[in-house]
């Protein structure tokens, strides 16, 4: 089978480099969400490549889950309604009679027509607790008063046939090693009004992570234009285009590992206003960030950065989630 998807290509070459590796650490080292490289793995080894995507666990960590989940609704047994209960017949000394009051004209409303009790008195077995006189169905609806469907097979609908959603990567990234395919899979948009610390390059500012891990994160350098670098690497860039390189380090000061790629959600803040996302790329001479940052550990990384020529870089933006709220942390590089 040929490869035809230029983000497959890539994906499989850096596999067939690596040879074994977790979804996470593929994702990792080609820059790409780890659930869509997950997607891709399997779609592939689907389609006879020699690629066999697996998983691993802890066997009593997931029984011990299994067993603590509640029981689902669908396995309970149904409903058992209790029988109805039934009094004695009346005494059976003569009551006095008295005269019946005029029925009301027949309809679905109308009243019985058999004899009414008097005093209060039941004239036969009497049910309680709301349980209908006569058989109750399954499905908790008395029979004979409320018709079901007609008879016949049920209809059938045809069935849905799953349409995965367009993948922006492959309408967005150009061939490999040029720049538009470096470029991110989502356009510039414009910049939020965030909260959070600011400061200065090469300033260190704490926050915290999504789950409470007690983060530093440090500006160390922003290499603007990269352009030798980059085409060091491989990479050719197009007309009217430059790269930036971004050097950060990050230290963890909690307890709390901290799960996330540290350059996910790190940015470049244009003056007029907008976001630039990260290149899906890395450079031999400035190694990427990995995944995780263990407590008490301290790691850096470069993120690679492709915008149009005449766009002027003022910030630095690093948050833990994709919009900014009151843990994100901006550096100004204007003098």
């Amino acid at each position: 089978m040929a490869v035809t998807d230029p983000v497959d290509t890539r994906l499989l070459a850096a596999l067939a480099e690596l040879g074994k590796a977790a979804v996470h650490e593929l994702a990792a080292k080609v820059g790409m969400d780890p659930r869509e490289v997950a997607y891709r793995l399997v779609a592939l080894s689907g389609s006879g490549l020699p690629l066999l995507v697996g998983v691993e666990s802890d066997p009593q960590g997931l029984r011990a889950a299994i067993a603590g989940s509640p029981p689902s609704w669908a396995n309970r047994p149904p409903q058992q309604f209790p029988p109805p209960q039934q009094f004695p017949p009346p005494p059976s000394q003569p009551v006095p009679q008295q005269p019946a009051p005029p029925m009301p004209p027949p309809g679905p409303h109308g009243v019985p027509s058999g004899p009414y009790n008097v005093q209060g008195v039941p004239s036969g077995p009497y049910n309680v607790q709301g349980a209908p006189s006569g058989p109750y169905n399954v499905q908790g609806t008395p029979s004979g008063r409320y018709p079901g469907p007609p008879p016949g097979p049920p209809q059938q609908r045809p069935p849905q046939q799953f349409v995965p959603p367009p993948d922006p990567v492959v309408s967005t990234w150009g061939l490999p090693q040029t720049a538009s395919w470096a470029r991110g899979d989502e356009p510039a948009r414009p910049a939020a009004p965030a909260g959070g610390k600011r400061g200065r390059i090469r300033e260190v500012l704490e926050t915290q992570g999504l789950e409470g891990e007690q983060l530093s994160v440090q500006l160390l350098e922003v290499q603007d234009p990269a352009d030798s670098l980059f085409s060091a690497a491989g990479y050719r860039l197009e007309e009217g285009e430059r790269s930036v390189v971004v050097h950060t380090e990050i230290t963890n000061r909690g307890a709390i590992p901290f799960a996330s790629l540290p350059d996910n959600y790190l940015e470049l803040l244009a003056a007029d206003g907008t976001a630039i996302g990260k290149a899906p790329v890395s450079l031999t001479s400035r190694p990427p960030h990995k995944i995780g940052v263990q407590p008490g550990e301290t790691l850096g990384g470069h993120t690679v950065y492709v915008l149009p020529d005449a766009t002027r870089v003022v910030s630095v933006r690093w948050s833990p989630r994709p919009e900014p709220d009151e843990r994100t942390l901006t550096w100004s590089i204007e003098d």
